[in-house]
C-alpha cells in the first residue's frame, strides 16, 4: 500500500517561505489518508466568518487527551462558548469527548438530552465547516502547526498548545499566516496568568529592579529528546494511525505514542525527536517563556548558544544585554541580579533576601500587588480578546520564541558546539548545518 506524503512546506533556512498556507491547504486536500476519504476543498484567505450569533462563540476541539481533559472542562464552564465539534484520531477518545460536551449541555438546559456535537477523525474536515468561530488545538506536538495554518487560512481564531511548534522554521511560518488572516491567537503556556499568579509576579519584581541588575537565569527543566525506539505493534482498529503521524516519518504504531482509549497519563511521544522537542521543550515552554517575558524579550531571542561537552544539562544561551540564561537548575525559573535571587516555580514564590518580595511595583501604591489586572484564567483570555479583537496575553509570535529557544538548545546539544543565532532573521549567520536544523523534510 502506497503511503500519501505531506507536502514540504520549508527550505532549509527560516528565510526561504515560498509557500503560503492557503497552498498547502490546497496541497494537503489533494491528498488522501484512507481509501475512500473524501478531499477537503481548500479555503483561500478571502473566506470570511459571519458574527457570533447572540455573541456566543462556536468552538471545535482538535485532539482529546489528557490536556485536553482539562481544557474541555474550561471551555464547557463557559456561558459564551458552545463546542459544536470534536476532532480526535482514537475511536474511543472521540466517542468520550462528544459523550462529555453532550452531557454537560443537557444538564445545563435540562432538557434530558443534547445531540449537538459533530465527530470527526480528520481535522481538513472540521475545518470545512461554515458554522466555526475559533478551535482549540490539543494534538501532538508535531501536529500543531498543520491544522493551526488551515484554520487561520479560514480566518478561525485558535488556541494552540504549547510548545506551539516542532521547528523553528514552521513556527515563523504559523506566525505570518496569523497575522495576516488577523486570527486571534493563544497558545498554551498558561503561566502567565494561572498558578496564583505567582510568575507574574515575580516577573514585575525583576522589571521594578527588586534583584537589582538581571545577571543570570537558571531554567530546571528535562533534557533533550531522543530517537524513536519503539517496536511496531498492531495498530487498533479505531486508530487512525496515518492521521496521527502527519509530516513526521513513516514507522508503525505504538501505544506509548499515541495510548489506547482514555488514559490519565502525558504520553511519551514527548520523549522523541520525530514527534516533540523532548521534556526540554515539553516543560521549557513554560519556564523559558517565563524567562524571555521578564526580560523583555517576547519578541527576541538569545545571541549565542554555548552547550557543554557533554551531559544533558549546562547550555548557556547570551541574550545582546549581556544577561546569561542556563539550562539546569532546580525545577521552575531562578533570576540572579545584582541585589538578589528570586525563584519561582508552580508552587512557590521565594527571594533572597526574603524581603524582596515586597519591593514595591510602579502603579500599585506602594503595596507589592499589581500594578494592573491581569487574566487570572488563559482560556478566558483568549476568549475575551476574540470578542475585543485584542492580543491575547501568549500571543502567537511570543508563543513561537518561546519555542524557539527550546529548539536552540536542542539544537546545541546535538551539534556540541558554539553557535551564533541573529534573533532578528532567526537564522545562524554563515552556518549551513545549523540552519538546516531550523527545519525538517515532512514524509
Amino acid at each position: 500500500m502506497s503511503r500519501p506524503r505531506w507536502p514540504s512546506v520549508l527550505k532549509h533556512r527560516v528565510t526561504d517561505h515560498v509557500v503560503s498556507p492557503v497552498q498547502i491547504l490546497t496541497s494537503l486536500s489533494r491528498r488522501r489518508f484512507l481509501t475512500g476519504a473524501a478531499a477537503t476543498v481548500a479555503l483561500g484567505p478571502s473566506v470570511l466568518r459571519a458574527a457570533p450569533a447572540n455573541g456566543r462563540l462556536n468552538i471545535a476541539f482538535i485532539g482529546y487527551g489528557k490536556r485536553a481533559f482539562g481544557v474541555m472542562d474550561q471551555a464547557l464552564r463557559q456561558q459564551d462558548v458552545r463546542i459544536v465539534a470534536v476532532c480526535e484520531v482514537e475511536g474511543t477518545r472521540l466517542a468520550r469527548a462528544k459523550e462529555v460536551v453532550e452531557k454537560r449541555y443537557a444538564e445545563d438546559a435540562k432538557s434530558g438530552g443534547y445531540k449537538g456535537c459533530a465527530t470527526y477523525v480528520d481535522y481538513r474536515e472540521l475545518l470545512g465547516r461554515d458554522d466555526l468561530d475559533a478551535v482549540v488545538i490539543m494534538t501532538p506536538d508535531h501536529m500543531h502547526v498543520h491544522p493551526a495554518l488551515a484554520a487561520a487560512a479560514r480566518k478561525l481564531d485558535i488556541y494552540c498548545e504549547k510548545p506551539l511548534t516542532r521547528t523553528i522554521a514552521e513556527g515563523r511560518l504559523l506566525v505570518n499566516a496569523v497575522k495576516k488572516n488577523k486570527v486571534v491567537f493563544q497558545t498554551g503556556s498558561q503561566q502567565r496568568c494561572e498558578f496564583g499568579l505567582r510568575f507574574r509576579k515575580a516577573v514585575e519584581l525583576i522589571r521594578a529592579g527588586a534583584i537589582g541588575d538581571l545577571k543570570t537565569i537558571r531554567i530546571g527543566v528535562g533534557a533533550s529528546p531522543k530517537p524513536c525506539d519503539l517496536p511496531d505493534q498492531e495498530t487498533p482498529g479505531n486508530v487512525n494511525w496515518d492521521l496521527w503521524l502527519g509530516p513526521a516519518p513513516l514507522r508503525g504504531y505504538h501505544e506509548e505514542l499515541c495510548p489506547k482509549g482514555i488514559h490519565n497519563h502525558f504520553p511519551a511521544f514527548r520523549k522523541y525527536e520525530e514527534y516533540a522537542g523532548g521534556m526540554l521543550a515539553d516543560m521549557g515552554a513554560h519556564h523559558f517563556d517565563i524567562a524571555q517575558w521578564a526580560m523583555g524579550m517576547d519578541a527576541s531571542g538569545p545571541v549565542s548558544v554555548e552547550p557543554p561537552a557533554e551531559g544533558e544539562t549546562g547550555l548557556k544561551f547570551t541574550y545582546a544585554n549581556g544577561v546569561e540564561m542556563f539550562h539546569g537548575g532546580p525545577s521552575g525559573c531562578t533570576f540572579e541580579g545584582t541585589k538578589g535571587t528570586i525563584r519561582v516555580d508552580r508552587n512557590l514564590l521565594e527571594g533572597d533576601p526574603a524581603e524582596i518580595l515586597a519591593t514595591p511595583i510602579a502603579g500599585d501604591g506602594g503595596a507589592g500587588g499589581s500594578p494592573m489586572p491581569w487574566p487570572k484564567d488563559h482560556l478566558r483570555n483568549w476568549l475575551d480578546c476574540i470578542k475585543a479583537r485584542g492580543e491575547p496575553i501568549c500571543s502567537v509570535e511570543t508563543g513561537h520564541r518561546t519555542a524557539s529557544v527550546c529548539h536552540l538548545a536542542n539544537i546545541g546539544y546535538k551539534l556540541r558546539r558554539k553557535l551564533t543565532w541573529d534573533p532578528a532573521k532567526e537564522e545562524f549567520p554563515g552556518d549551513a548545518e545549523a540552519n538546516a536544523l531550523t527545519t525538517r523534510k515532512p514524509r
